[in-house]
This record gives C-alpha cells, structure tokens and sequence, in this order.
C-alpha cells in the first residue's frame, strides 16, 4: 500500500539538567566549572561559597542537581541537606567527599543526599552521577561502598523499624521481622500467627544479583549493561527490592540485605 510519506516526528532535545555546585574553595570550584563547561547534559545555573548562600539560591532557582561539598564553613554540607530536603524534596543532592569523611557521608545520606562521589573523580564519572541521581538512582562509591557496609553492620539499629503496636502480644516473639537479627527466620518462616505483619516476599535471583551488584557501588546504568537490561528494567527491578525489604534507598536496601544473608560482600 503506498501514500503520502509520513512525515518524520522531530525529536525533541531533552532539556539540560540544571546543576548548582556550592564549593567553599574558589579553586576547587573553579576547576569543578571548568569540567563540566562544554557538556551538552549539564546546566550550571549558580555556585554558592557556603551553605546559608546555597540555601537563599536553592529557594530563587530551584536546581535538579545539587553538587554539594560536605566540609562547608559554619552551616555544613549535612546540615544543608536537611535543610533543602526539608523545604524542596525534589531537589537531588550528590555529595562531594574525601575518605575521612565516612561519617559525615552517613549522615549525609541519612539527611537525604542521593549519592556521592570522591573528590578528584573524572568528569565522566560526575556527568554520569548526576544523570543517576536525577533519573531517581542513588551512587555509591565502590571506594566508600564497603567502609560504608562495615559501618552498616557495626551499626544495625541505624535503618529505622516501622512502627506496628500490637495490643496483644504477651508473648517471647515482641519484635516485628525487621528487628529479627537470624536472617534465615525473617524471609522463610511463614509466622502464621501474624496478621498484621504477612512476612515479606523473598527477592528473586534476578534481584539479589542487582541487590550484589548495588553492594559493590554500581550506577543503575552499569548494572543495566552488565546484565544486558535496559535502565527502565533495573529501576523496575529496585522498586521491587525496595518494597519487599521495606526500605526507601540503595543504602537502606544493601544494609537490610547484608543483615538478611542475602547478599555478601
């Protein structure tokens, strides 16, 4: 069958992901700028030298991206998280760090930062980062991963529980499943008295794969070309761990993981 020619639909350039970087040391700034000048995906729409100057620009231009620097005078990078997330949700915040700062990375995420990255990382890895961080994924570092593991399982009380009272349940077996530390009792045992907590789905092979490789820091886009996915997929597939470990991010979902035996590193 033959007719007019269809007229080819124009592809509609994505908009730039609109970046603002606060960096207390002008050099370091101006070399972080100086980077990420000439790449297509990237708007750089504004620069603050401190963390209450970052906040009033945040407010006027509302950023997709803030590339935050952790070490701020007086209002540090952690307290700037907060306050960002607090106030403008949407707004991704990744995280430049330095290895001492394994502590103050933890908080960081706990405030809400999407991810981070090692200072003197190369700019592919920033442009990629960002990209991750504004399509919904979060970074880990393989550098920081394993510190930041380590810490996880000194530290188990750190994921928060959900709340669940119970008003009758007199018995040895108080905790929900989440606070269960045997891993082997949270995902098999089907606890047939529980009503109000249905014991949680178990994860795939396919999710655990993703769950081992999110443990070893690897992008969303990494782990789609290693299992031959595309990106939709493996964002699908951590939507899946997510609800079925109860969790809301990658460090929450590699620490529940590790304390389930699901996973090692």
């Amino acid at each position: 069958m033959t007719g007019a020619p269809v007229d080819a639909q124009p592809t509609t350039p994505t908009a730039p992901i609109r970046v603002f970087v606060v960096e207390d040391q002008t050099k370091i700034l101006k070399n972080q700028l100086r980077l990420l000048e000439g790449h297509p995906e990237i708007e750089i729409i504004g620069t603050a030298l401190s963390g209450e100057a970052a906040l009033e620009e945040v407010a006027k231009l509302m950023p997709d991206v803030l590339l935050l620097d952790l070490g701020l005078p007086r209002m540090s990078g952690i307290d700037v998280t907060r306050a960002v997330k607090a106030s403008y949700p949407k707004v991704e915040i990744l995280i430049f760090t330095i290895f001492d700062e394994e502590d103050k990375v933890l908080e960081a995420v706990k405030a809400g930062a999407s991810g981070y990255l090692l200072k003197g990382a190369t700019v592919d890895k920033i442009i990629e980062a960002i990209k991750e961080v504004r399509a919904g994924g979060t970074v880990i570092q393989p550098n920081l991963a394993r510190r930041l593991l380590r810490h996880f399982r000194v530290d188990p009380d750190a994921a928060p529980v959900p709340a669940a009272p119970l008003p009758a349940a007199p018995q040895s077996a108080v905790a929900p499943e989440l606070d269960e530390e045997p891993p082997t009792e949270v995902e098999t045992h089907p606890a047939g008295g529980a009503q109000d907590e249905p014991p949680l789905k178990p994860l795939s092979d396919r999710e655990k794969e993703i769950l081992q490789l999110i443990a070893k820091g690897v992008s969303n886009s990494e782990a789609a070309k290693l299992l031959n996915l595309s990106k939709a997929t493996i964002r699908t597939h951590l939507e899946h761990i997510y609800r079925k470990l109860e969790v809301t991010n990658r460090v929450e979902a590699v620490t529940e993981g590790i304390r389930k035996g699901l996973i090692s590193v």
